[in-house]
């Protein structure tokens, strides 16, 4: 199971990780545009300098066609580094570029997953992760964890090296549910993944622990300050 931030806010970034248990930084022109980067390629450098490499990174390709996406890619890891996870949206010229990239050994994360035959299809180009739009495909009529799981129990059975990164989340209980389902990965806002400690009822228990401590000890008494 491996949570991952959707953002490229270097503030939101920091304290993320500094809190969670997270694993990668997802991008795309979209979640770029709300931060507005003056220079994007030292933006991207920046956050990699931030996460390390022992977290990925996820860049999307903005073109439309198949040569054009790699040609993108390659500019992406020169500026970046090779270890980029290369986002790629699955339309017909996507998938042609994600096989493109997969014979050069490139990291490919495909996206924009609205349909269960999309993701069978960049299962089988070679795709590293899989990227369902879950609020999306709802938000059309489909049930996108029937998706998930469908696409998960193919993985298993076949033996892909490929995971399902659910994506495109409005609340906490959609990333359970994604993860029941059988999503290996998530993908979401900061502002999302806080929703779960937002919670009156843990901050009353840690209040009523802390008191029926302190009625023992002395107020502000710590385990620190015990002699």
């Amino acid at each position: 199971m491996e949570f991952i931030i959707d953002t490229v806010n270097i503030e939101e970034i920091k304290d993320a990780i500094d809190h969670m248990p997270i694993v990668g930084v997802t991008s795309n022109p979209s979640i770029v545009k709300k931060t507005h980067p003056a220079d994007f390629y030292d933006h991207m450098r920046q956050i990699r300098s931030i996460i390390g490499k022992e977290r990925s990174l996820h860049i999307q390709v903005i073109s439309k066609t198949a040569d054009e996406m790699v040609k993108e890619a390659h500019r992406i890891h020169e500026e970046i580094d090779p270890d980029v996870f290369i986002k790629v949206p699955v339309s017909y010229e996507g998938l042609k570029a994600i096989q493109m990239l997969k014979k050069e050994g490139v990291k490919v994360t495909a996206t924009a997953v609205y349909d269960e035959m999309q993701a069978l299809m960049a299962l089988a180009a070679g795709a590293d992760y899989i990227a369902p739009y879950v609020n999306r495909i709802g938000n059309l009529g489909n049930d996108p964890y029937e998706l998930i799981a469908n696409v998960s129990d193919r993985i298993d059975h076949d033996g892909y090296d490929c995971k399902i990164v659910a994506a495109s989340f409005k609340g906490v209980r959609q990333i359970r549910e994604a993860l029941d389902a059988g999503a290996q990965a998530i993908t979401a806002p900061v502002e999302i993944l806080k929703q779960v400690f937002k919670n009156p009822s843990i901050d009353k228990a840690v209040d009523d622990f802390n008191a029926d401590w302190y009625s023992m000890y002395g107020e502000g008494v710590g385990l620190c300050d015990l002699k």
